[in-house]
């Protein structure tokens, strides 16, 4: 029966078709996805940065909300990623029963989520916006936009949560709908809400917010649908401790890798608004945003090849896991050496998407090139580190994603300007160090505990 399900959708069969075509398959939609995600969070900016008089401060603003978006969106991937690599190991198992259970009680503790991050974010918004580096003169813009956004969490947690499950069956195409779905939603909303009816920054979160909507109703219908192998059912959604509390470990790594950037933008927004003002604000805001486009597709790898690892390695099958693995290291470093170079070479290229004011340009641009320099090893780090979700490791990856954020790079941030006379070059020089000391040790860890996974599943 699940054959013919996968047969009848195009789908793929996760435990025999070769790994090579598996991951293509998985990843390039899972690629497009990501990429068209990043896309119209830019568009946002893009639009906002552009307003006639008021651009750089509106720009600035949205920037600031950027740590409270993460945090919601951190919540989503806290049970969306960790539910859905156990429901895959649990299929590659044929215990789709269990993963069912697992599907019930994620989508049961998305909703109740969003309901308390919605009226959390509502009742503190002006004191987390200040906090994450509002000043007097940007805060109006901040406001404006996180009101809205606020009242639409629960679409944008039943999108990233529910998407990961229809993901980890092997629908790609499906997951990759959802995305565009409202993408393309958002993208045509923009310029008629900012600019047509002069709503501004109001216009871009109204149009985020329905574009979100659109795109949970889309995952929610299929996940409820014939052609689904995983089906939301009723008696699924009590949640049950032990059914949805190994989700929540697991999904604690991903969920620490997001929602750190809140407390990273803090960090550098504090020193930088202390050290640069609000221009180097400014330019932090660009500079997460070019960050964020760029690791969104890197994830979108890790997320084609999560479900050929978790189900193969729940299979006992551990040459198709070397060979999954081993592809998408190769993949990840390939793509983020390409990014680098990008950075390095054609800052501007990035920098003019976003604005237009000369002076934050060249401030964007120089600091970019440092902000950048490591990305180069970041394929490997998030190879291994997606690995050990994949594996259902939840202690590894849960200590691999506190390593780089909040052992090294958050000290740095504070640490470098003491010994650096350029202090507002300390503060960016503090993610590529941070950079090279987490793959070194992120790369030595998984090569120990790789070893010994393959031997147990040869055993």
């Amino acid at each position: 029966m699940i054959v013919m399900k996968m047969k009848m959708s195009n789908e793929v069969d996760l435990g025999k078709e070769p790994v090579g075509r598996l991951l293509a398959t998985l990843a390039i939609p899972a690629i497009a996805s990501q990429v068209v995600n990043a896309l119209y969070n830019m568009v946002d900016r893009m639009y906002i940065g552009h307003i006639p008089g008021s651009g750089a401060e509106a720009l600035t603003g949205v920037g600031v909300c950027f740590p409270i978006i993460m945090i919601i969106s951190a919540f989503a991937g806290m049970i969306g990623m960790g539910g859905a690599p156990q429901a895959s190991i649990l299929m590659g198992k044929k215990d789709n029963q269990g993963a069912e259970k697992i599907l019930g009680n994620c989508f049961s503790a998305l909703v109740g989520i969003a309901v308390v991050l919605t009226v959390l974010v509502l009742l503190f918004q002006e004191k987390l916006l200040y906090l994450f580096g509002a000043s007097e003169n940007t805060i109006v813009y901040a406001q404006e936009y996180v009101q809205i956004y606020a009242l639409g969490t629960i679409f944008v947690q039943l999108t990233l949560g529910m998407n990961s499950f229809i993901s980890a069956q092997g629908f790609s195409r499906i997951s990759m709908l959802t995305v565009v779905i409202g993408a393309v939603i958002n993208i045509i909303l923009d310029p008629i809400l900012i600019m047509g009816f002069g709503m501004g920054v109001r216009g871009a979160a109204v149009a985020t917010v329905l574009s979100q909507a659109v795109s949970a109703v889309w995952a929610l219908r299929f996940l409820s649908g014939p052609s689904t192998i995983l089906r939301l059912k009723k008696e699924n959604f009590r949640i049950q401790r032990k059914v949805i509390m190994p989700c929540v470990a697991l999904g604690f790594a991903p969920f620490v890798m997001q929602s750190t950037e809140s407390l990273l933008v803090l960090c550098f927004n504090s020193s930088l608004l202390k050290y640069g003002g609000d221009i180097a604000v400014g330019a932090m805001t660009i500079l997460s945003s070019i960050m964020q486009f760029a690791m969104l597709p890197l994830h979108g790898l890790t997320q084609g090849g999560q479900p050929i690892i978790s189900y193969n390695y729940g299979a006992k099958k551990p040459e198709r896991v070397k060979k999954a693995f081993k592809l998408l290291l190769l993949l990840c470093l390939a793509y983020t050496t390409a990014m680098w170079a990008l950075a390095e070479l054609a800052p501007g290229v990035l920098v003019g998407i976003f604005t237009n004011d000369a002076e934050l340009i060249e401030l964007s641009k120089w600091a970019l090139r440092i902000y950048m320099a490591g990305i180069l090893l970041m394929g490997a780090q998030t190879a291994c580190q997606q690995s050990f979700v994949a594996f259902g490791n939840a202690k590894v990856s849960a200590f691999l994603a506190m390593l780089r954020k909040l052992i090294l790079l958050i000290p740095l941030i504070y640490i470098l300007p003491v010994f650096i006379e350029d202090k507002v070059f300390a503060v960016f020089l503090a993610e590529p160090i941070a950079d090279v000391l987490a793959v070194s040790a992120t790369c030595t860890l998984f090569a120990i505990t790789f070893k010994k996974l393959l031997a147990e599943m040869e055993k």
